[in-house]
């Protein structure tokens, strides 16, 4: 491919270097990059270096000085990117250091600064891969494995410990899928508020500049892109209120989904979940305040071992309170493994399910509430299914699958992946219906992206704590 990005390549050091080179080499060419053969005209250098002597070290040292001074993009490997912070002292601007025999970490590093070229003559996949979903939205996973040890929970135990992917590379996969017409991404992980953690928020690189690994500078960056963009699984941290300015400006999605689990602070004590339930109240009054439109959704358990009668009050008081938006719940289950097995307590099955039905009537209740205030309004919806005389869609308040959708009639020749402006004639407790009042962007365009909820504002009913 002419267009193909163009690597130029400083070999030195022994002949296991060398074969280390040609590893690199034979990837390079493989995705599709072309090999320069000067720094003139290279998109970036990659100088594998030499670390045995002190000779070879200034050696190394100079050549990548060179190649900084020739070219600017540089990306160390070798001997001596064993020592990378020699490396970085001496040359700054370099762009990534790796180690030895680490093709992999050198293919990322030239991923994030030259994206791989795609060949639709050659490639056996699309850029944004294979997908179950439909076309029109997607899951975007930012990580891998949790911190955190929660009683009943035994995912750590299955997948590990947190992993957070190289920012860049999530970015570019986020690219790739709105290029193939995705117009809502879902983020997920374990923890995503514990993004960019493990690795201590390191700088990456997209689209030629520094962006740090967090949460917060994700959003920012993801919501540039033009499409919805809709936040999951998100512990109650403090600085989740980073995000919320970005929901207001309509730059994310004013959606948080928030596993609060419950609200007793002796339960979730016993969970080994973070925050109290006080905490928790006031947190979601806060993001209401900063982001008036906020749709909270959240899970919790009942039935967890030692739960009183008492305790499953001070839940119900905290929904009734706290007036969440979408809420699952789930009777406790014993999984195996997990360290609440062994906690004193057990409440009898019959109880559990008596105390999910209390809680999920409660809950209709709240919802029912919350939705009746948005009858009158109109709200853009992304549309889901087409049948004959209605389409099914869903506003900002709606996650696929898991939360409620609105009902359109006279959809006129609405198809799937469209945006529609719909009027909320009615409400019942999960979900809305509506009349299309006027036909949106078409599949493809990034108008309509942004997602206010509202054309008619009106007080909402909130209860606080005394």
């Amino acid at each position: 491919m002419t267009d193909a990005p163009k690597v130029g390549f400083v070999s030195l050091g022994c002949p296991k270097a060398l074969v280390d080179s040609e590893r690199i080499l034979t990837q390079l060419r493989a995705e599709g990059y072309a090999i320069s053969g000067a720094y003139d005209g290279a998109d970036l250098v990659i100088v594998n270096t030499c670390g045995f002597i002190d000779a070879a070290v200034a050696e190394s040292l100079d050549a990548i000085g060179e190649a900084v001074a020739e070219n600017g993009r540089v990306i160390v490997t070798g001997c001596l990117g064993a020592q990378g912070d020699l490396v970085r002292r001496a040359h700054p601007a370099v762009l990534a250091v790796t180690g030895p025999q680490d093709v992999a970490a050198v293919m990322a590093a030239v991923h994030a600064e030259r994206p791989r070229p795609h060949d639709p003559f050659t490639d056996l996949v699309p850029p944004q891969g294979i997908r179950l979903t439909p076309r029109h939205y997607a899951y975007l996973k930012i990580s891998e494995g949790c911190n955190h040890r929660c009683t009943f929970c035994i995912i750590p135990s299955m997948r590990g410990e947190l992993v957070s992917r190289p920012i860049g590379e999530v970015m570019r996969e986020a690219e790739h899928l709105v290029r193939a017409g995705v117009k809502e991404l879902l983020v997920i992980a374990q923890d995503t508020s514990a993004y960019g953690v493990d690795i201590r928020y390191r700088t990456g690189f997209w689209a030629g500049r520094p962006i740090r690994t967090s949460m917060t500078e994700l959003a920012r960056a993801l919501g540039s892109l033009g499409v919805w963009v809709r936040l999951h699984y998100v512990y109650p941290y403090p600085h989740v209120d980073e995000v919320l300015p970005l929901m207001a400006e309509g730059r994310v999605l004013p959606y948080l989904d928030v596993p609060f689990q419950h609200a007793s602070p002796r339960i979730l004590k016993l969970m080994k979940r973070p925050a109290s339930g006080e905490d928790n109240l006031e947190r979601v009054c806060a993001w209401r305040a900063a982001c008036p439109d906020l749709t909270v959704r959240s899970t919790f358990i009942v039935g967890f071992p030692g739960e009183t009668e008492a305790e499953f009050e001070a839940l119900l008081d905290f929904i009734g309170a706290a007036e969440l938006d979408r809420v699952g719940c789930f009777a406790y289950s014993p999984v195996a493994g997990a360290a609440a097995n062994a906690l004193p307590g057990a409440v009898p099955p019959e109880v559990k399910e008596e105390r999910r039905a209390r809680f999920m009537a409660a809950q209709e209740a709240v919802s029912a509430r919350r939705l009746a205030g948005k009858v009158g309004c109109t709200l853009r919806v992304l549309v889901d299914e087409v049948a004959p005389g209605h389409a099914v869609g869903r506003s900002a308040s709606d996650a696929p699958e898991i939360d409620g959708v609105v009902h359109i009639a006279r959809p006129g020749r609405l198809q799937v992946g469209d945006w529609a402006e719909v009027r909320i004639t009615r409400a019942d407790v999960h979900d809305l219906h509506g009349i299309r009042v006027a036909a949106v962007a078409r599949r493809g365009s990034a108008e309509g992206a942004a997602p206010p909820s509202t054309r008619k504002s009106r007080p909402e009913k909130r209860r606080v704590p005394a």
